[in-house]
């Protein structure tokens, strides 16, 4: 059960589990404080949450994994899609971090059906090169081409995605700065900065998918005042201190950064009852105490590991993905 202020975001049990783990995983304690019998559980109850195909074939645009078991059903493969599909099926963010989840536990993934999850990516990819998040959602931004290119990498198959009109519908998202923005025609955003390029340096698509490096590297330092704002005029914010500034380290432009005010900065969110907040006034939560050791970590911060920027994992679980027999090949 989530504590009572997250109730809220139950749907999205699996990625509020993906800021513990990770965290734990950046500060070198997730063997130490989850017990072999804990990462089964939690393993077993990932799982649970895996949306497959039904016999009659017609939810192929529902697999992957749900964000929790929410609304009370249990999959049944046996149920004809009409029975279920629009109560129960998967979400594109809640699979990328169920996938990370399992890496970060030292699942194999040979469970996954990656087969199914790959033909639901392409289901959801729309005919502009847009991704929506489930089937039938009217939502269309980079947060979820990003995570689609991510799963793509994860399960090593990208036969999902049409990365040409993927390319090409990323470069309609670059402002007249050449930030991204989360729609087309929507101003620079450093959320969505980091998602597109991301998902490009995935892909392999830098070099196509980015209209001009360095104006974009431009924006992303003037975003930089102590920590980093995700838009101009706004206040500096512990999330984007990683959204950006692993942007930049996208790029290989992260040494122009400030590293002493950003690090600064981020020592004044965190909290004294223990992870960081957003600013130096909020109360701590899950993914701001996430993104600030992944900040941190960026600085080389002793004590953390590493990041793999680029699918948002410690490289303890990139590691994992490379030596995993099943599906890295």
């Amino acid at each position: 059960m989530l504590p009572s202020p997250y109730t809220e975001t139950e749907t999205n049990r699996m990625t509020l589990a993906f800021f513990c783990l990770g965290g734990l995983e950046l500060l070198g304690a997730l063997d130490s404080e989850i017990s072999d019998h804990n990462k089964k559980d939690w393993i077993e109850w990932i799982y649970a949450q895996q949306i497959v195909p039904s016999e009659d074939g017609q939810n192929d645009a529902h697999c992957g994994f749900r964000g929790s078991p929410w609304s009370g059903r249990s999959f049944d493969s046996n149920k004809t899609s009409c029975e279920y599909q629009h109560y129960d099926s998967s979400h594109i963010a809640n699979t990328y971090t169920a996938l990370l989840n399992l890496l970060l536990l030292g699942d194999d993934l040979s469970r996954v059906d990656a087969k199914a999850i790959v033909k639901t990516i392409r289901c959801l990819q729309q005919e502009d090169g847009s991704i929506a998040p489930t089937q039938g959602s009217l939502e269309r931004d980079v947060r979820f081409i990003f995570c689609a290119s991510a799963i793509s990498y994860i399960l090593n198959d990208w036969s999902g995605l049409n990365i040409e009109k993927t390319i090409g519908y990323i470069k309609t998202l670059q402002s007249y700065e050449c930030g991204i923005g989360q729609s087309s025609g929507e101003e620079s955003h450093g959320g969505s900065t980091f998602c597109g390029v991301a998902a490009l340096t995935l892909m392999g698509k830098q070099q196509e998918g980015l209209l001009d490096k360095a104006k974009l590297i431009k924006w992303c330092l003037d975003r930089q005042s102590t920590g980093f704002q995700g838009r101009p005029n706004k206040q500096p914010d512990t999330c984007y201190c990683f959204w950006i500034g692993a942007s930049l380290e996208m790029v290989d432009a992260f040494d122009l950064v400030n590293h002493d005010n950003l690090r600064g900065f981020l020592m004044s969110t965190q909290t004294q009852m223990g992870g960081f907040g957003k600013d130096d006034k909020s109360y701590p939560d899950v993914l701001h105490s996430y993104m600030g050791l992944a900040a941190l970590s960026l600085l080389g911060e002793p004590g953390l590991q590493t990041m793999n920027t680029s699918i948002n994992l410690p490289t303890a679980g990139v590691d994992r993905l490379k030596n995993n027999s099943v599906f890295w090949k």
